[in-house]
């Protein structure tokens, strides 16, 4: 039995799901506007087969890829990455975790005000990061009120200047608003902290001190499942924060996605029979968010050049699997998150059901997957693409 490997490249869909109209997406592809845009070229992605999974201009379909590969639909409501990583691991959401189109409620702000000794905050609305730090930034310097906003996503943001409030006092407050006030029906899928730094004007976040404040996960969820089996788990990069630092014995925070796969090559030589996590977040984070084309395509490009390291690395009873959890199209108007299918590619081809896999009805089935390579019973619903013949 060899070990298993997942990454997901955050915020890479491959096209607007059946229901994406009622999340503002219609019309969104992540992967096929970047691609058609950008004309980037993805040598090692097109032979494993993602040219295979959607038409993509300049990634072409091959006739033998080296692995199995589809795409998959989100079942639960929503098109967060906590939602998604949830969902890959088992947890599918009836309900989706409160939004605030609108800001926060008068009552949230004066709890969090209560709690932490504040005298107010600054914002409370729906708001791009790094614009709402431009046009807030020099008034909370002055006056030391935090930046307070949310997105489309399930999250409330805290932003302050790491001159002006003190990070601790950043992730205190953070603390707070997580197990004191975003409960219940605020029960929020992230409170995060975002410290930044610089003056009016050229403010800068400071990505590498962001820290994620999520849910903890119901059980049981793919990760503690593995742990409790006797199984070795994994975290790098943002993962461990979207399950409330729950379920992995090893975990390794990254600051981009260089440092991501250089820390997944490392734990790959001490790796046995584990399990291994991995998110990289920059084409999300740095140019999703941002409308960035360019910016995402190299981004990808990136990772394409890394994919024979990673291969060459594999052991021959290995499992690797790639996909995403949402999209975030930098060709579409909108800065936030988009519902769309997932990309799955899994290698070696030969250890899936079939090359071409039909459209996955729900992420779950990766933690299904996950639980038929390692033998276990299964607690999660969702199918197997795996042929038990070849595991």
């Amino acid at each position: 039995m060899g070990s298993c490997y997942l990454i997901i490249i955050d915020g890479l869909g491959v096209g607007a799901q059946e229901d994406a109209h009622l999340y503002g997406d219609a019309g969104s592809n992540t992967l096929g506007h970047v691609v058609a845009r950008s004309r980037c070229r993805l040598p090692e992605f097109e032979r494993m087969g993602l040219g295979n999974i959607i038409p993509l201009d300049t990634v072409a379909p091959v006739w033998e890829p080296l692995a199995a590969f589809g795409k998959m639909r989100e079942a639960s409501s929503g098109k967060d990455s906590t939602t998604g990583h949830w969902e890959i691991a088992g947890l599918q959401l009836e309900r989706p975790f409160p939004t605030y189109e609108n800001g926060f409620p008068d009552d949230v702000i004066e709890n969090f005000c209560s709690l932490t000794g504040l005298g107010g905050v600054l914002a409370n609305k729906p708001a791009s990061g790094t614009a709402v730090i431009e046009e807030y930034g020099e008034e909370h310097q002055k006056t030391g009120l935090p930046i307070v906003y949310t997105s489309a996503d399930s999250v409330f943001q805290i932003a302050c200047d790491v001159d002006t409030v003190p990070l601790e006092t950043l992730y205190d407050w953070c603390e707070i608003a997580r197990k004191k006030v975003m409960v219940d029906e605020h029960a929020v899928g992230r409170v995060i902290a975002r410290p930044f730094a610089g003056k009016p004007g050229s403010f800068r976040r400071l990505s590498d001190q962001r820290h994620d404040y999520s849910l903890k996960p119901f059980e049981p969820f793919l990760p503690g499942y593995l742990q409790e089996k006797g199984i070795e788990t994994w975290s790098v990069g943002k993962v461990i924060d979207l399950f409330a630092e729950c379920g992995f014995d090893h975990s390794r925070r990254t600051k981009s996605n260089a440092e991501g796969i250089e820390l997944l090559l490392e734990v790959m030589e001490l790796n046995n029979r584990g399990f291994v996590f991995v998110n990289l977040i920059e084409t999300d984070q740095n140019f999703g968010h941002r409308n960035d084309i360019e910016g995402f395509a190299q981004a990808l490009e990136e990772i394409d050049r890394e994919v024979p390291r990673i291969l060459k690395k594999l052991k021959p009873d290995d499992l690797l699997i790639i996909t995403g959890d949402h999209g975030n199209d930098p060709a579409m108007p909108s800065t936030d998150h988009s519902r769309e299918f997932t990309p799955l590619l899994i290698y070696p081809g030969n250890k899936a059901t079939t090359m071409e896999l039909p459209i996955r009805n729900s992420f779950s089935d990766i933690a299904v997957s996950v639980c038929d390579f390692y033998g276990l019973e299964n607690p999660f619903p969702g199918k197997s693409f795996l042929n038990k013949q070849h595991i």
